[in-house]
């Protein structure tokens, strides 16, 4: 698996069911009343991180979704740690609902908002980044989705184009990525984790590859 400078790859990759993650994130947990699980998906662009939530969001069918680049949109690529936790941690540890229109979206002219009803049990918090020092007061438990940089980068030119824009946006977001996570390796804070990328034989629909 070829990783940036400074992570290492994760050992004894294995075969296990997609209900057993579950599980473990409700043992780390095991203490939390009356609010969801707050649990934060991390991992480098393309790793896997949307596909993973919504299998996790099709096995908890009571269970709400926040992307942190819905936060960060128009505002920063890595700074939005303060705006997480007072729109969106704190209101979902205190078991309130989330409706949070960040200032960007007002000033660009998006509609909506960020929602999360009340009463679900889980609630995934995904995005590159959310598994920080900063955060850490608020989340139950968290997933690293590990993965190979080569397939990474053919899912996101798949997903965004090559364009010479884009080139230099994944050039920006990279000069803050890499320091940001060596900083805070949430690798090696996560709760579990997962290979977004691995050659080991596996049913997608029921099984994920985990490391020991």
């Amino acid at each position: 698996m070829r990783l940036h400078p400074g992570e290492p790859e994760a050992p004894g990759w294995r075969v296990v069911q997609l209900t057993d993650v579950v599980r473990r994130l409700r043992e780390e947990a095991s203490g939390v009343t009356g609010r969801p699980l707050l649990v934060a998906i991390d991992g480098r662009g393309g790793a896997g991180k949307s596909t993973l939530v919504e299998r996790l969001r099709s096995l908890v069918p009571r269970s709400g979704v926040v992307h942190t680049d819905d936060v960060a949109w128009h505002h920063a690529y890595f700074d939005w740690g303060g705006l997480l936790v007072e729109n969106v941690l704190v209101p979902l540890h205190r078991g309130e609902a989330v409706e949070f229109r960040p200032v960007a979206w007002a000033e660009h002219d998006r509609p909506g908002a960020i929602e999360v009803v009340s009463g679900m049990d889980f609630v995934w918090i995904e995005g590159t980044g959310v598994i920080r020092e900063q955060c850490a007061p608020w989340i139950d438990a968290s997933i690293w989705v590990q993965g190979d940089l080569d397939e990474q980068e053919r899912r996101l030119s798949a997903r965004d184009g090559d364009s010479a824009e884009q080139r230099r946006h994944v050039t920006a977001w990279l000069a803050e990525e890499l320091p940001f996570l060596l900083r805070e390796q949430p690798w090696r804070r996560a709760t579990v984790v997962v290979a977004g990328t691995s050659g080991l034989r596996h049913d997608p629909e029921s099984e994920i590859v985990v490391a020991v």
